[in-house]
């Protein structure tokens, strides 16, 4: 199995059994990761230097218009795609196993996570598990400290306030928060904070 065959496997909500082909083929790409954003987070960078690194990590073709604030860390990294002037700030962690999308013009705060995996419940597979993409549309903001967990879908121009723990699918238009996260208010081209 090769990166572009597991990326398909994941996206598809397939099974990692402990111990199979897609499981065997994380770690190596967990060691490329750990590489790459120890290169990213161990010394000063510019901001094109930087953007070239995460572009290495990720396997995506490099998108201008994209703003990193190290440090950044993911266990896998081939498994994220961002969009068009798309900024995640600094201390954000991708467990990107399962797929992270960010769609253009999304902002992403301080420290968020991106949980794309859930290990089986049952004591005897608990090493097995069980990915789901995260996929945000454009010009959401993501607030500091807040969580996303597997299988999330965010719609457009959504709002995530920050610490909020985001454990199903948020419609368009709309400010969550909480944990779980609820929806607080609805937004509207009048809308301030």
């Amino acid at each position: 199995m090769d990166i572009e065959e597991y990326k398909a496997y994941t996206a598809k909500r397939g099974y990692l059994a402990a111990g199979s082909e897609a499981a065997a083929l994380m770690r190596p790409a967990a060691r490329e990761a750990q590489r790459i954003t120890a290169k990213i987070n161990g010394a000063y960078h510019t901001a094109e230097e930087l953007r070239t690194l995460f572009f290495e990590l990720t396997g995506q073709e490099e998108e201008e218009t994209f703003t990193l604030f190290p440090p950044v860390y993911s266990d896998f990294g081939k498994n994220i795609r961002v969009g068009k002037n798309v900024f995640i700030n600094s201390g954000c962690c991708f467990q990107d196993q399962g797929g992270v999308e960010i769609g253009d013009n999304c902002l992403i705060g301080h420290m968020v996570v991106f949980a794309t995996l859930n290990h089986d419940l049952s004591p005897d597979k608990r090493a097995n598990m069980c990915p789901a993409p995260i996929r945000l549309g454009k010009n959401v903001w993501v607030g500091s400290h807040a969580t996303l967990l597997a299988g999330v879908t965010v719609g457009d121009n959504a709002v995530i306030a920050a610490g909020a723990v985001v454990t199903k699918d948020v419609p368009a238009n709309v400010v969550v928060g909480g944990v779980p996260a609820k929806i607080l208010k609805h937004i509207s081209a009048d809308t301030t904070v």
